[in-house]
Order: structure tokens, then sequence, then C-alpha cells
């Protein structure tokens, strides 16, 4: 939820930024620079999410999306290969525990009475 309030405010607030950066404030809005570890890091103090979880979801949620090729994931997260290797195992087994779960799921349907 919090994610998403961010997002939206993000959306609202520089609506035509070119940073790729999912963290911006006013200085770096305009720029394609990353906002300060300062800036980012004060307000997070004491929270269970932290800045690297972010990451780490965000590059995960971009492998289930568009499919867990590590080269895409490599090159549009400037991660390096074997990086991109580690999140696209994880998103294919994430895809097969969930494509397990609904096999298992329908068979259950198909046992009821």
């Amino acid at each position: 939820m919090l994610l998403t309030d961010w997002l939206d405010h993000r959306r609202h607030r520089w609506p035509s930024t070119a940073s790729l950066h999912l963290l911006i404030n006013n200085q770096t809005a305009n720029t394609t620079s990353r906002a300060s570890n300062h800036w980012i890091s004060a307000p997070k103090r004491g929270q269970d999410a932290t800045l690297e979880r972010l990451r780490v979801d965000r590059r995960l949620e971009k492998a289930l999306i568009h499919g867990p090729d590590p080269l895409h994931l490599a090159e549009v997260s400037n991660l390096a290969e074997k990086t991109g290797m580690r999140y696209a195992d994880s998103a294919r087994a994430l895809l097969e525990q969930a494509a397990e779960q609904h096999l298992q799921g329908n068979q259950l349907d198909r046992d009821a009475p």
C-alpha cells in the first residue's frame, strides 16, 4: 500500500519526469540522477521494508511480468549477467510454484463430491 501511494504521489507531483529511479525528490525529478542515500535512508530507519528489499522486489516483479529472461533482466536493470540469472531462476521457481498450486486446486475441485 505504501509503495502504491508513493507511485501515485510521484506521478501526480512529477508527471513528466525522465527519471527511471523509483525514489526521486525535487532536486532529482528533472534529472536522471538518483536521490541521495541520506534523503532515502533517514525516513526508512526502523521500518521493515529496506531499500534493498524494495530493489529486489522490483527486479523480481520485472522478471515475473516480462518473463524470466536473464539477459533482458540484466539489460533493463543494469545488472551483471549472473545476477540476472539469479532473478530469472527465482522468477521461474515462483511461476512453477504458482502453476503447481493452481493444478492442485483444480484437482481438489474435481475430487470434491
